[in-house]
């Protein structure tokens, strides 16, 4: 399953800062499909913790942002419409600054992806 997710309303850093992350949630990898006043890598890795995903930079477990109440392991998935509050952590050493997360797409086909990130070998 393949999910669009829009985060916006991180009003802190700027009035009209957003992300769309295209999350794989078998191969536990996202990408940075669009964004404006928010710094991610281009992609990076997934975790999920106590019903939470994590979504991580590429190379290392620290979250970059929390994606509160999306859990990935649970049986009824994640929908459409269906949002949560995100915590923005990618600022070391700051306060966590709160947005919202919400599913805008699910693709559940089972495609291979002709290229680019997740058409990477698992040897990275």
């Amino acid at each position: 399953m393949r999910l669009t997710i829009h985060l916006d309303t991180f009003d802190r850093v700027n009035p009209m800062a957003f992300v769309i992350l295209w999350l794989d949630e078998e191969t536990r990898r996202w990408s940075r499909e669009g964004h404006m006043g928010l710094e991610l890598p281009e992609w990076g890795s997934l975790h999920v913790d106590c019903g939470n995903t994590l979504v991580c930079g590429p190379h290392d477990s620290m979250p970059c942002c929390v994606l509160e109440g999306l859990d990935l392991n649970a049986e009824s998935g994640p929908f459409e419409g269906e949002t949560g509050r995100a915590q923005w952590c990618s600022d070391a050493g700051k306060t966590l600054i709160t947005g919202h997360w919400h599913v805008q797409c699910v693709d559940n086909e089972r495609t291979q992806p002709e290229d680019g990130i997740f058409a990477a070998d698992d040897s990275e």
